[in-house]
């Protein structure tokens, strides 16, 4: 990965676009009856009863195995693809040198914001060479079928023989432990900790006290497959933490680490040096938010196996994130103090304003799915920095890094798209207590996109290669035509494309699409389709009553101020030139390509001072904030956020007769 794919300083000391793991060349992901105890689980298909029968040829309570998958796939199988750690099945075996050489090299296809594109994309047999030994972590099915004596293959496509190689593991690792073989799934804690494959008590702990935590609630699903599975509740599974103490496992260095103390948290700092010719890395140190507040929180995913993202966050020549999140047990890295500024959204006013978190995982390989204790870990995280600072749990401050705007025209087209349209946006708010709902009738104004992320599955391309169609499946984006009909246009984004050219549907590009969680004001309804009001157009999409991709909503939005036929629309929310002090150069306001128009509304996410953080040097002293008059509107204007002045504009209630 190249160190220039950075946000860097020109010589003139200016910031300039870039900023994430995710714009470096792609790398491919590396790495009968029930026992006694367990017999409240109901049978209700082929795979509960996979569960009941590997549970007692095994010996493991049905709640614990029950349980143990649940946090990894949430019992799906993903149609024998693997993680983005190379697990598979229900119980998440991993596999990962296997996963890798089935997966074809192909490249992101995120822009470089150097304006080229000359990243050479790494073939799968050069990512992992042969003689490198992998983690244990990534490497649970090969046991699995020593243990069992099934064929690897099988325990890769039969999710049966899955979940008995995950019932082998378990009994394994409890005999190993000196515990018998007990009907009381508190007995099995160790057990279930050891399966997690972390290195670090806190971790495994943390992973343990999870799982522990759904069998005494309880869960009931359908699967992927379309097998309803139940896991009844049993309140007297208790966490049993001594057994942690035995196990001989590493203490993490949690250094006095930002986190929530449900979610397992180590210290890798990332380095603020000099090297070369008056240059540093790989953030810069700050006081939020006593000098500026923290906004917004950004969701990447890496692009890049877990070694090789904390390898990159401790490269001083590189850039930096607040968090690293670990995709098979949802372990958490923090690099950056949260009251300092990374490097990591491509647009320096969010960076200044917003904390960074990366996630283990792959925009453009759909099947290669994160685990469910990864999303239940981040979304702890978020919700916890969400409450210590102050930020709504929305779209409009929780920000994909795919929703970040471009600070100039120029910039437009080497914004990122990550964590794309696979990362499931409405599952994760509602593990953080804030599910997208309807809050109005049809008269609210507003709609909120909400697809049925299993059900919702937009056609791409690009995945593996410009133009050939990515494998089908859920997405949280929605298609977007500049009339009600699929035969329609799509929507033209002219910031993207300039000179009018179509959009496409690769995976990539962001120019006729939305999100789940997302809101926009209604300029219509015909049918079965909707119109939002979308970069200055009326944008249809369809949302069907008996499987709506949308639901009505009500709250504030914009709309140019009588008399004004447009207003302009900007990247980032800088203060009048009038501002600043003698010695720092006034920051442009230059306005993006697009027009918000008389008549159109866009919803809000709130209003901000304009506001610009001047560090140009390694040398703290002359870094400040500079803090103008000017108010502006943040608002939902296409895919990305972008902002208005306040006194270009009024402010109305959604809600339309």
């Amino acid at each position: 990965m190249s160190r220039f794919l950075s946000e860097r300083r020109s010589r003139a000391g200016v910031r300039v676009a870039g900023g994430t793991i995710g714009v470096a060349a792609l790398l491919l992901p590396l790495l009968g009856a029930s026992p006694p105890g367990a017999s409240a689980e109901a049978p209700s298909g082929r795979l509960q009863d996979a569960f009941a029968s590997a549970a007692a040829e095994y010996q493991v309570p049905q709640s614990v195995l029950l349980g143990v998958s649940y946090l990894q796939s949430r019992w799906d199988a993903h149609d024998g693809a693997p993680s983005v750690t190379g697990g598979y099945g229900p119980m998440h075996l991993t596999d990962a040198r296997t996963a890798l050489s089935k997966v074809a090299a192909h490249s992101h296809a995120e822009g470089d914001p150097r304006g080229d594109d000359s990243r050479a994309p790494l073939r799968a047999t050069e990512a992992v060479p042969k003689n490198t030994q992998l983690p244990a972590r990534l490497r649970t099915l090969p046991r699995a079928a020593q243990l069992t004596g099934l064929s690897a293959e099988r325990l890769r496509e039969d999710s049966a023989a899955n979940v008995r190689g995950g019932a082998a593991l378990l009994a394994a690792a409890q005999k190993k432990l000196g515990k018998p073989l007990s009907d009381r799934p508190a007995d099995w804690y160790g057990a279930v900790a050891a399966f997690s494959g972390a290195d670090d008590a806190a971790t495994a702990g943390t992973y343990a006290n999870d799982v522990f935590a759904v069998i005494r609630d309880g869960e009931r699903r359908t699967t992927d497959a379309g097998q309803e599975v139940t896991l009844r509740a049993r309140p007297d599974a208790e966490p049993q933490a001594a057994q942690i103490e035995k196990m001989g496992l590493r203490k993490a260095d949690a250094g006095g680490t930002e986190c929530p103390r449900t979610v397992s948290c180590e210290w890798i700092p990332a380095p603020y040096e000099e090297f070369g010719d008056g240059d540093y890395g790989n953030h810069d140190l700050a006081d939020r938010p006593k000098d500026q507040s923290i906004d917004y929180i950004v969701i990447h995913d890496t692009e890049a196996t877990w070694e090789q993202t904390l390898k990159l966050v401790q490269d001083k020549t590189y850039l930096a994130w607040h968090y690293s999140l670990r995709s098979t047990d949802g372990h958490i890295v923090q690099s950056i103090k949260n009251k300092d500024v990374g490097w990591h959204a491509g647009n320096w006013y969010v960076n200044a304003k917003s904390i960074g978190l990366e996630h283990e995982g792959f925009l453009a390989q759909p099947d290669s799915w994160y685990t469910e204790e990864m999303y239940r870990s981040s979304s702890r995280l978020v919700k916890y920095l969400s409450k210590k600072y102050g930020i709504p749990l929305d779209r409009q401050h929780i920000l994909g890094h795919d929703t970040v705007p471009g600070t100039t025209a120029s910039t437009i087209k080497s914004m990122h798209t990550d964590p794309g349209p696979y990362w499931d946006w409405s599952h994760y708010f509602a593990l953080m207590g804030k599910p997208f709902h309807q809050t109005a009738g049809p008269n609210g104004g507003l709609v909120t996109v909400a697809p049925e992320f299993d059900e919702n599955q937009p056609k791409f391309t690009g995945c593996e290669k410009a133009g050939v169609a990515c494998a089908p499946h859920g997405s949280s984006a929605v298609r977007l035509y500049s009339e009600p009909s699929e035969d329609a246009p799509l929507i033209k984004d002219i910031g993207l494309r300039p000179g009018g050219e179509p959009s496409t549907i690769d995976v990539n590009d962001m120019a006729s699409r939305v999100s789940a969680g997302q809101q926009y004001a209604v300029a219509g309804r015909e049918g079965d389709w909707t119109a939002i009001w979308y970069l200055g157009q009326k944008a249809w999409f369809k949302n069907p009553s008996a499987q709506p991709t949308a639901v009505p909503a009500k709250g504030l939005v914009v709309t140019p101020k009588p008399g004004a036929s447009e207003v302009p629309v900007y990247g980032r929310a800088y203060p009048e030139k009038e501002a600043y002090p003698s010695g720092i150069t006034p920051q442009a306001i230059s306005p993006l390509p697009y027009k918000l128009l008389s008549g159109q509304r866009y919803a809000t996410g709130g209003a901000t001072r304009g506001e610009y953080f001047y560090s140009p040097t390694f040398d703290t002293s002359s870094h400040k904030v500079v803090r103008g008059k000017d108010v502006y509107y943040e608002i939902q204007f296409g895919h990305r956020v972008a902002y208005v002045r306040a006194a270009d504009v009024q402010v109305l209630p959604s809600t339309v007769s």
